[in-house]
């Protein structure tokens, strides 16, 4: 009789090992296997709503609170699930009024009169990360970026420092920069331990972050940008990956690649996904930031070839996409306009539709949970 009772147990034990086991493997694993529970559970939610679901999502400034995704409540009474924001950059220098448009942390806001702010970079981070976990807190989703200057030229630098064009690293430098040991990787290093502090202040509120670092790779404005083939832009994010992973231990962090949606424009390039990718061993989700209302299927689709099978998003938009196109386009699985750009782009009348069609989630149609499952209501 001892032994049948130990068999039934065993039989259970077997059962239930199983059946968790098939659950892991119906979905992609994060590519850092330490990363916390929280960052699993919304890596599953967000395979979950693939191909079904998009969170709406809003990009707010640093230091400036939720003031877009306030507006976008007003406008519509929905409130977006995907809160963002920016790590940002303190505007210096006579072509200050020029960078306004991104929302540099010691500015006024866009579309508002110029002027600099009387606040720290580390006031105007600390106050965002306040801000997101009372976000978080309310059942919202967080994505982060940075704008960050040259590394030499630490946190505050005259914009051409960030949105370079043709003035970008030489091969020797970029050699140095994503070389260990060098001074320039040194400096690097010193603006990514400023970030981590927060990063890490998130981890330990239990916060899992959609990291979406160096967007916009593939053009031809930013520092980093413009660097193909794997001695160029894959060595830098690999470089980070591994220095926030190994080095700084953060694991609440979700790997958003996101490079701009390909276009030939003089002087406004955008050049091919693969010349760019890091690979999938390093990455999440793929992004892609579209602008100029410009939604081919071919941006939608060939981030589909490149991940295997990985999620999609679309990091940034200018103009939103109508429903339809979320119709023709299904694995978008969020779209997030940046900030001003959303009232000054789109009509109020498509803010609406968009917001409220049946394939796009809002706040109050999600639910957490503890460890930071997450459910469609």
């Amino acid at each position: 009789m001892q032994k049948m009772k130990m068999l039934i147990i065993l039989f259970f034990m077997a059962f239930i090992s199983c059946d968790q086991e098939s659950e892991r493997s119906k979905y992609i694993p994060l590519v850092n296997p330490d990363a916390t529970t929280e960052a699993r559970n919304l890596y599953r939610f967000i395979q979950d709503i693939s191909g079904t679901y998009t969170l709406s999502g809003q990009h707010n400034f640093c230091g400036k609170d939720s003031a877009y995704t306030d507006q976008l409540e007003k406008l519509t009474g929905k409130k977006a699930v995907i809160w963002g924001s920016d790590f940002s950059w303190c505007a210096e220098g006579e072509s200050a009024p020029g960078y306004q448009h991104c929302g540099p942390l010691n500015l006024s806001a866009p579309d508002t009169p110029f002027e600099f702010l009387d606040i720290t970079m580390e006031e105007a981070r600390k106050r965002m990360v306040e801000e997101i976990k009372i976000r978080h807190a309310e059942g919202h989703i967080i994505t982060l970026m940075w704008h960050g200057c040259f590394p030499t030229d630490g946190d505050c630098c005259d914009g051409s420092s960030i949105w370079a064009m043709e003035n970008r690293p030489t091969p020797e430098a970029w050699n140095e920069l994503t070389t260990e040991g060098t001074p320039l990787n040194d400096a690097w290093k010193v603006g990514v331990d400023k970030i981590a502090v927060h990063l890490k202040v998130l981890q330990q509120a239990r916060i899992p972050v959609l990291w979406r670092p160096y967007h916009e790779m593939n053009g031809v404005w930013f520092w980093w940008c413009n660097q193909p083939g794997e001695q160029g832009f894959k060595r830098l994010w690999i470089m980070m990956y591994n220095y926030l992973t190994h080095h700084h231990k953060l694991n609440n962090l979700i790997w958003v690649w996101n490079p701009n949606a390909p276009r030939d424009r003089l002087n406004d390039e955008a050049w091919p996904y693969k010349d760019f990718y890091p690979g999938n061993e390093y990455v999440d989700i793929l992004a892609a930031d579209v602008y100029r209302n410009d939604y081919k299927q071919s941006h939608h689709d060939e981030l589909i070839e490149l991940g295997g099978g990985k999620p999609l998003a679309l990091g940034e938009v200018g103009n939103i996409p109508d429903p339809k196109i979320l119709k023709d386009q299904t694995l978008w699985t969020w779209y997030m306009p940046w900030g001003w750009l959303h009232f000054r782009s789109n009509p109020d009348s498509l803010i609406k539709k968009l917001i409220t069609d049946e394939r796009v989630l809002t706040l109050d149609e999600i639910e957490a949970s503890g460890k930071g499952q997450i459910r469609i209501r």
